[in-house]
């Protein structure tokens, strides 16, 4: 499958994006909202940068034992349910005078009620789309994520200067209502994929089935350790640029846009494999030169370049589905999902705990720093980025798992 008109005649992948562009909406317009909200509260670059991205550091324990739900529960309903729950607790921190303390237990449930969405998703997406439309569906899908940060980031700075953090929280409520609805009128009901009740106990021996194989580990700590650590840089922005947060944040969503765009539209198969490495080094690198203290406007550019590096993920998605059995791909998604956004907590906090002892600016090159080291390390380990992208195609029923022998296995939301 290589063109839109193709891909939009698909069943279901209209409603599917709408019902997704709804909840990022609301993600991103909820997620400044809440960061302004407790900096304006505390001051504390650390707690500003946990408050937007804690729930993704709390996604590892719904990683640990909620995640064979991804494929235990029927789609549909399992989407519906969390897109409710979302607004439930979004709605809770524009209560007025709720303790920052409380803010915090918010941002913990909402951690957890996330860690679901990502496999949820990405499970259906796999199933919606035919094997060689994956690399493209989800690269349109990644695009609408950038398309609603940039609109979502922007929308909300502008919006924070005229309403209250608590009126825009109370919009990011209405945004996941909207995704809620959707979801059951415009989705067909399927069975799960995969039988059994979901359990904690499920949950774990998937997750070290998936984990045992050598080559899905590499791929996992691929999308895993540099945009983790990259987005600890981005998680400072409101500290760094407490008025122009938005526009960098917005800037960001654009590069990401553009390199999902690019590697998923217009750059052959065949190609696409060679330039994980590359990729992951434009991610990081153009962050090393915030220790200069841009402007605005140039710190905005180098945003804008350095994002277009999320687009390594996508490849490493499609060869993560490749050495995947059918009935565990939503578990393998979500467990990339969990695993990216509880690396992209843990950056944030490493990020805020460095800008706290020295500068924002400095700790956003420091992460870069790390990022790139964090690459080239992996590029050495396990040859990342020199061999063919494995391409989706029929993939074994759950039993002995022939990934583990051989071959190789994250706005941002990748």
């Amino acid at each position: 499958m290589r063109s839109y008109r193709t891909l939009f005649r698909t069943p279901e992948f209209t409603p599917f994006l709408l019902s997704f562009g709804a909840s990022g909406a609301a993600h991103t317009i909820g997620g400044l909202a809440l960061g302004t909200l407790v900096f304006r509260a505390t001051g504390s670059p650390l707690l500003s940068a946990l408050s937007m991205f804690g729930p993704q550091l709390a996604q590892l324990l719904g990683a640990a034992f909620l995640l064979s739900a991804s494929d235990r529960l029927p789609p549909r309903a399992l989407l519906t349910t969390l897109a409710l729950a979302f607004a439930a607790v979004t709605a809770i921190p524009a209560l007025p005078g709720l303790p920052v303390a409380a803010v915090f237990a918010v941002v913990l449930l909402q951690g957890l009620v996330a860690s679901l969405g990502g496999g949820a998703r990405g499970g259906l997406l796999n199933e919606i789309l035919s094997k060689d439309g994956y690399v493209l569906g989800r690269s349109v899908y990644n695009m609408l994520w950038g398309l609603m940060q940039v609109g979502g980031f922007a929308a909300g700075g502008a919006l924070l200067t005229l309403l209250s953090p608590q009126s825009c929280l109370l919009l990011a409520v209405a945004l996941h209502l909207l995704s809620a609805l959707v979801t059951r009128l415009g989705l067909t009901a399927r069975p799960a994929r995969s039988s059994g009740r979901p359990s904690p106990s499920a949950s774990w021996r998937s997750n070290a089935r998936l984990w045992s194989s050598r080559p899905r580990r590499l791929t996992y700590l691929g999308l895993w350790l540099p945009n983790g650590l990259v987005v600890g840089s981005a998680s400072l922005y409101i500290s760094y640029a407490p008025g122009d947060a938005g526009t960098l944040y917005a800037c960001a969503a654009l590069g990401m846009f553009a390199g999902d765009l690019l590697v998923g539209r217009l750059v052959p198969p065949a190609v696409r494999s060679r330039l994980v490495v590359p990729l992951r080094l434009l991610l990081a690198i153009p962050y090393l030169f915030f220790v200069l203290r841009p402007g605005v406007v140039p710190a905005a550019v180098a945003v804008t370049v350095a994002s277009v590096g999320y687009a390594a993920s996508l490849i490493l998605q499609e060869r993560l589905l490749s050495l995947t059995p059918d009935a565990l791909t939503g578990q393998a998604l979500g467990l990339h999902g969990t695993g990216m956004a509880g690396c992209q907590g843990l950056g944030a906090l490493l990020a805020g705990t460095l800008a706290q002892l020295t500068s924002p600016a400095t700790a956003m090159s420091l992460m870069a720093a790390a990022s790139v080291g964090v690459t080239l390390t992996l590029a050495a380990v396990g040859g990342q980025g020199k061999g063919p992208t494995a391409v989706p195609g029929p993939r074994p029923a759950v039993g002995p798992d022939p990934a583990g022998a051989d071959g190789r296995s994250t706005v941002a939301e990748q």
